[in-house]
């Protein structure tokens, strides 16, 4: 199932591609301008983009352009009634998957979007791959807390106990939980991530445990779930304090007895599938304000690793950095860059609130933007040269909370950021955590 936003101007053509792709079994959303459309990827993540050519405006190219601006990631299909090879060279070269011309068939543009939405997930799967080969880094480690931690998530993966990996968002959760499936005996069978944080209760269960055909509008054929997927395997939920309560009672009978129904099925399914469950919240507080089962908890908490701050474990922070802006570097087609002691200075004594992932995301700003072959200070995307800022007090050695020193840096961020997707990007954290830390901290 994959999520659509057709954008035309004219109000048919929307309602209906939107009708159709429903009954395809996708999610689908429509907008009746390129401004709208920019708005509702400002909130939200789509799959797939198809959108007219010639609009009131702004045009099919115009928008394509600013979207892979925005969130190069998304696959974009223009649809056009101008159909020229200037139109279509001009839209490939900014990006486009695919270029169709009107009148098509229903079938002309279903076989179009669903050969768009496989590019699509084939791309973000091998992303996924690179960046789990990329930060293989983290785990070689100087740190004595780190290699306390990854002696333990290797004895722990030759059992079959449940693993609760807990910690701060970026700090490598999900690259020590694929670790642990490839030290276990279960390393020839598959991974399976489940994302609690992206997608609504309803949909989140049809993804864990699948669903039969009829069970709900735009199921029209049975699906089997990650669940089955990992069978034999391991099945890795992220951020599951995301999960709601009533999905959590029924996830909390699979967790005890290994099987389940599909949504809107009554056939009972077992399954044999390792869980490894990963969460930045403290479970222990979320269930004493009742928003996650005592019970579940219990369950999950058989064996609990820490994963440590990127700030706790300062002696690899600087090799670590290294080793990213030479990956950097080739990724962007750049000679090899290197960090002046100035620059490497700030880095190992910043307080890194978003961990890794800011730390990687700070050094691609920089390889990308840095015209010289040596990153200096002013390369780097984070307020800390600020005298005046909590970061800069917190570098001296003076009084500053780590909140005062997230929350500044938190706004810096998103006051210099088009999208929240684009801040969460920066910060290194996703788009429902950065929400909740706004809440938390009343940033406007």
């Amino acid at each position: 199932m994959a999520r659509l936003l057709i954008v035309d101007d004219e109000k048919n053509i929307r309602r209906n591609l939107c009708a159709f792709f429903e009954a395809c079994g996708h999610k689908s959303a429509s907008a009746a301008s390129g401004a709208e459309a920019l708005r509702m990827l400002g909130e939200s993540a789509f799959d797939l983009v198809l959108t007219d050519y010639r609009m009131a405006e702004m045009t099919g190219l115009e928008l394509l352009r600013e979207i892979k601006r925005r969130r190069p990631e998304t696959v974009v299909v223009l649809m056009t009634a101008y159909g020229t090879v200037e139109n279509a060279v001009a839209a490939m070269k900014a990006g486009a998957y695919d270029y169709v011309t009107k009148p098509f068939s229903l079938a002309q543009i279903q076989h179009t979007a669903e050969r768009a939405i496989e590019f699509g997930q084939l791309r973000a799967e091998n992303r996924a791959l690179r960046d789990a080969i990329e930060e293989e880094p983290l785990l070689d480690s100087k740190s004595a807390t780190m290699l306390r931690l990854l002696k333990t998530a290797r004895q722990a993966a030759e059992s079959e106990a449940t693993i609760l990996l807990v910690g701060e968002s970026g700090t490598g959760k999900n690259v020590l939980a694929r670790k642990i499936h490839q030290w276990s005996p279960r390393r020839e069978r598959a991974f399976v991530v489940v994302n609690c944080t992206t997608l609504s209760e309803q949909l989140l269960e049809s993804e864990l445990f699948g669903h039969v055909r009829g069970s709900f509008t735009g199921a029209v054929k049975d699906k089997p779930g990650r669940l089955e997927a990992a069978d034999g395997g391991t099945v890795f939920l992220d951020e599951i304090a995301d999960l709601g309560l009533a999905l959590q009672t029924k996830f909390l009978r699979f967790v005890q007895e290994r099987n389940f129904e599909r949504v809107g099925g009554g056939e009972t399914i077992s399954v044999d599938t390792r869980i490894i469950a990963a969460s930045n919240r403290d479970l222990e507080a979320e269930v004493a304000a009742r928003r996650f089962r005592e019970d579940l908890y219990y369950r999950l908490n058989v064996i609990t690793l820490r994963v440590p701050a990127l700030r706790e474990r300062r002696e690899d922070i600087l090799s670590l950095a290294e080793w990213l802006l030479r990956a950097a570097a080739i990724r962007n087609r750049r000679a090899p860059v290197r960090l002046s002691p100035e620059a490497a200075s700030a880095i190992v004594n910043y307080q890194w609130p978003g961990n890794v992932r800011e730390l990687r995301n700070a050094l691609e700003r920089a390889v990308v933007l840095s015209h010289a072959d040596t990153i200096s200070p002013e390369d780097l995307p984070d307020p800390i040269f600020r005298t005046d800022s909590p970061l800069a007090s917190a570098r001296a050695g003076q009084a500053a909370s780590l909140e005062a020193v997230e929350r500044e840096h938190i706004a810096r961020v998103l006051a210099e950021s088009a999208t929240l997707e684009e801040a969460a990007a920066t910060l290194g954290i996703n788009v429902t955590t950065l929400w909740r830390k706004r809440k938390r901290y009343g940033i406007d």
